[in-house]
């Protein structure tokens, strides 16, 4: 049953209503304020948590002349991950499958073809060990792993998912990380940001970030940032839906009465054209921040790296970010860099400006990067044929909920 004409005017209605107890006029000059006066550095109990690398400054550029700009690299890869989602089976096991592929502009069949499978399982049972090591198969150019999750009362679904995405795409980064000549491109941020989070969620979640699997997984990020730093290779994360809080978190805790939900709805609003602007035409970016608070705070100089020695400067691996907003779709990006590459102004420029040129032409993210998901992407039917194998083999089916009925009906 749909909403009839009249809901539909009784929820315009009581957006009206909203709407007249809302008034986000000053957010404009708000978000510059904070941009201009309280971002250089912003810190938290006296400790640097933001800082602007080279000049603070909002820029823009012609989407049309930035489109047509040589591409500054050569070529340029991409890394994706994708996951059939958390599955639960009657017999107590949780799994997740995650498929990683790395894709190259020009393109590079070979490495196309090269894929990386994971399959992470969660089981209450103690006596069972379901660890297996990398077996090949397809001349090679495919691997298959079981990594066997470790324990937790809760989180089980969280836990698979996180350390199969992780692991494939680390290790599969890692496995053809000498192919990548000029630039790399993760889709996702810079280092494993769903798994650092755990320190900060939960108590049994933190205390799982010291065993030696998610740990492992870490080791795989600060080896990849290594290797392709000391080669100097360029690598960055292309962050699609950006979640950060950092920047209005902070600045809450500071007393500035910041109305943002997140630091996207901050810097859209800094970023975006005013009424006035009929010039909608132009992609609006930031300079380049380094970044020490939240997630990134592991990774900073003064953080612990999860107990992951660093073989260069511990600054190297901190994360640096800059935000670029599209307004042909009404959308923000972050793209996310270690200070290794970034503190050298003319690789930070080079980097800039193959993005924003990526962006312009692909109206969206960079076409490498939609590539290697569309590579790595495990499509629905394959979703369901997977799970139809695993159900066979496990002589278990897997518990449906309510929604798998009804998507498997509208469908």
């Amino acid at each position: 049953m749909t909403l009839d004409p009249v809901h539909v005017d009784e929820v315009a209605d009581l957006a009206g209503l909203l709407g007249g107890r809302v008034d986000d006029r000053d957010h404009d000059d708000l978000a510059r304020t904070a941009f201009e006066e309280w971002l250089d550095p912003l810190t938290v109990d006296g400790r640097t948590v933001l800082e602007p690398l080279g000049e603070r400054r909002c820029s823009a550029a012609a989407v049309d002349d930035v489109a047509l700009v040589d591409a500054p690299y050569s070529t340029v890869h991409g890394l994706d991950s994708g996951t059939i989602n958390p599955t639960t089976f009657k017999n107590g096991l949780v799994l997740d499958v995650a498929h990683a592929a790395m894709a190259s502009d020009p393109s590079d069949l070979d490495l196309h073809r090269a894929r990386s499978l994971v399959t992470t399982v969660h089981a209450n049972d103690p006596t069972l060990s379901l660890d297996f090591d990398w077996v090949r198969r397809d001349e090679g150019y495919f691997r298959r792993k079981i990594l066997h999750a470790p324990r937790v009362n809760r989180y089980a679904e969280g836990v698979v998912h996180a350390l199969a995405l992780y692991l494939a795409e680390s290790s599969h980064a890692l496995e053809h990380a000498d192919a990548v000549s000029d630039c790399l491109l993760l889709d996702g941020p810079l280092y494993p940001k769903e798994l650092l989070n755990w320190q900060d969620r939960d108590a049994e979640l933190g205390a799982l970030t010291t065993e030696a699997k998610p740990r492992a997984i870490v080791e795989n990020y600060v080896r990849l940032v290594e290797r392709l730093l000391d080669r100097d290779v360029a690598v960055a994360g292309f962050v699609k839906n950006p979640s950060s809080k950092l920047v209005t978190r902070t600045l809450r805790e500071n007393g500035v009465d910041a109305p943002w939900v997140d630091d996207t709805a901050f810097f859209t609003r800094l970023l975006e054209p005013s009424d006035g602007d009929a010039d909608g035409h132009r992609l609006t970016f930031t300079n380049w921040f380094r970044s020490r608070g939240g997630s990134d705070r592991t990774l900073a100089a003064d953080g612990d790296a999860l107990g992951v020695e660093r073989r260069r400067d511990p600054a190297d691996y901190e994360v640096t970010f800059f935000v670029v907003y599209d307004p042909r779709e009404d959308l923000c990006f972050r793209v996310e860099a270690p200070a290794g590459l970034t503190r050298d102004a003319d690789a930070r420029d080079r980097l800039t400006r193959q993005i924003l040129r990526d962006v312009a032409v692909s109206r969206g993210p960079p076409t490498v990067v939609e590539r290697a998901d569309a590579l790595a992407r495990i499509g629905v039917d394959e979703k369901a044929a997977l799970r139809r194998k695993f159900e066979e083999r496990l002589d278990s089916p897997f518990v449906r909920t309510y929604d798998d009925v009804r998507w498997d009906a509208e469908f």
